[in-house]
């Protein structure tokens, strides 16, 4: 009976070790990933540099699902550039063209936004008695896009089952890898 349990217990070990090892793996990619953003925010300037276009108000120069990576600097905004912004009160950004810019003698700089699809400029978007965006508000400037690349994005957000599966499907995969 010593030599079963002296098995049983070096499989419990081995278990174990390998629980642990699956740990320490699920947490480096985690730490990873979180490394790589908070580096892609350093070097691109902007606090979310990479965005999901979520609309179709950007048509044709960017679809629902194409991704862009935004870049934010001291260089001044200028009419024609496209800007990602937040508004207050507002939780998801939005990606529209700069139409009219006006400078200030004291620096400040005023923006005014529309998307290339609208018929009207984004003064109906800003926040209550808002008609123009500070740079406070803009996140960054659109670089670089990868077509439809983000409907995975807009799917997980539109259909959370599909989200829950496949975290359970990775994790699975992690626990039995």
């Amino acid at each position: 009976m010593g030599r079963i349990g002296d098995q049983i217990d070096s499989i419990k070990s081995v278990q174990l070790r390998q629980l642990f090892t699956q740990a320490i793996s699920l947490g480096m990619i985690v730490t990873f990933s979180f490394i790589i953003w908070n580096g892609l925010m350093c070097v691109t300037g902007s606090e979310s540099p990479v965005v999901v276009v979520l609309s179709e108000s950007m048509e044709p120069g960017f679809k629902r699902g194409d991704i862009l990576f935004l870049r934010m600097d001291k260089d001044p905004i200028r009419a024609g550039e496209i800007v990602v912004f937040n508004v207050d009160g507002r939780a998801i950004p939005i990606v529209h063209r700069v139409i009219k810019v006006h400078e200030h003698e004291d620096g400040e700089v005023n923006v005014l936004t529309k998307g290339d699809h609208n018929l009207g400029d984004d003064r109906s978007l800003y926040a209550h008695g808002q008609m123009w965006l500070q740079r406070h508000h803009i996140m960054g400037r659109a670089v670089w896009f990868l077509p439809y690349v983000g409907w995975v994005t807009i799917i997980m957000t539109e259909q959370p089952i599909v989200k829950y599966i496949l975290m359970g499907a990775l994790g699975l995969r992690v626990i039995t890898s």
